[in-house]
């Protein structure tokens, strides 16, 4: 039996978070096929870089070309969006991204120190003509601009435009859940970019007799709650990541960049103090709550995972190639 739902059943359920896609989508001719886009996680609406969140990461397998991740692991704080896109485009992605915080934040670079700007990736070079580098900088600002706390479009929409999932059409995909602890209640949302696994391994059946040759590829899971953590507890949060991904059938294969963000907006860290200390709450690690998220944090990837395969219809991409539905 599985913990209790979000209303919306989605990582928008943390208060404050916003998510936002921008979606590319274009047959140029035979041979080549726009497949691809971005996906913008903004984690409260105030600016991130003056009002930072407590933040970890786990890099359960590291083939990827990830930005941002170092710093992050080195001062426990996130003070930008979580950008997700092709892995040709972090550049592309990363400059809008900078491009959009220097205009929110005129003391960047002047007046203070320069901003961590995190981008994660997944290969959809399967589907995409990923060498066109279709993605520009502006494809990033309207993705951040796009943002909301409705509940997210899933499947090939955004980042998930162009992926794959264990040998089907995958993408983008969320999920979260409550977790009670005597009079308190929180919340745990993720939201994936699914692009791993071969279909051998899919833990359904399917009577298709196709079976493309699909890459190792790669997934990204990202995790956000309202519960005070410090950073040391997000990346163990990160880490069950693994366990949820491996319940679909993931065997973290050599090719595959497997990587995990938790964030929490418990607090804010102002980025201007000039207070020598300053103080978290953030629940005991003996507390029963905390095998509860655990126990969460493996549900909602899972889930992710599955959504964003129910969601993602049939894809026709470069060449002809085509990716079909999941039959779940």
């Amino acid at each position: 039996m599985t913990l209790p739902k979000g209303e919306k059943n989605c990582i928008t359920d943390v208060s404050g978070v916003q998510v936002g896609h921008i979606t590319l989508y274009e047959h140029l001719n035979d041979k080549e096929t726009i497949c691809t886009g971005v996906t913008a996680i903004l984690p409260h609406t105030e600016n991130l870089f003056r009002k930072k969140v407590i933040a970890a990461n786990s890099v359960i397998n590291g083939f990827g070309k990830t930005a941002g991740l170092v710093q992050i692991d080195e001062l426990g704080v996130l003070e930008s969006p979580i950008m997700l896109t092709n892995t040709l485009s972090v550049g592309a992605v990363m400059q809008g991204t900078l491009t959009y915080m220097l205009n929110e934040t005129e003391e960047i670079g002047d007046t203070t120190g320069t901003i961590n700007v995190v981008v994660g990736e997944c290969n959809d070079g399967y589907l995409n003509s990923i060498r066109l580098q279709a993605i520009k900088p502006e494809h990033a600002i309207a993705a951040i601009e796009d943002a909301t706390n409705e509940r997210v479009a899933e499947g090939a929409v955004g980042a998930g435009t162009g992926m794959q999932c264990l040998g089907y059409k995958g993408g983008i995909g969320t999920s979260s859940r409550i977790i009670a602890a005597e009079e308190e209640n929180f919340t745990l949302g993720a939201l994936v970019v699914s692009n791993f696994g071969r279909r051998e391994q899919a833990l359904f059946a399917s009577d298709s007799k196709e079976n493309p040759d699909t890459p190792d590829g790669s997934i990204m899971m990202i995790l956000a709650t309202d519960a005070p953590f410090s950073d040391r507890q997000l990346k163990r949060l990160a880490k069950r990541c693994s366990i949820g991904l491996g319940r679909t059938g993931s065997t973290i294969d050599n090719g595959s960049g497997d990587i995990a963000i938790a964030f929490s907006t418990a607090a804010k860290i102002d980025h201007h103090s000039n207070e020598i200390t300053s103080s978290i709450t953030m629940i005991r690690d003996d507390h029963p709550i905390m095998n509860q998220f655990f126990r969460a944090a493996a549900e909602v990837i899972e889930e992710a995972i599955y959504n964003s395969l129910q969601q993602a219809e049939t894809t026709i991409g470069r060449g002809g190639r085509k990716l079909e539905k999941a039959p779940i």
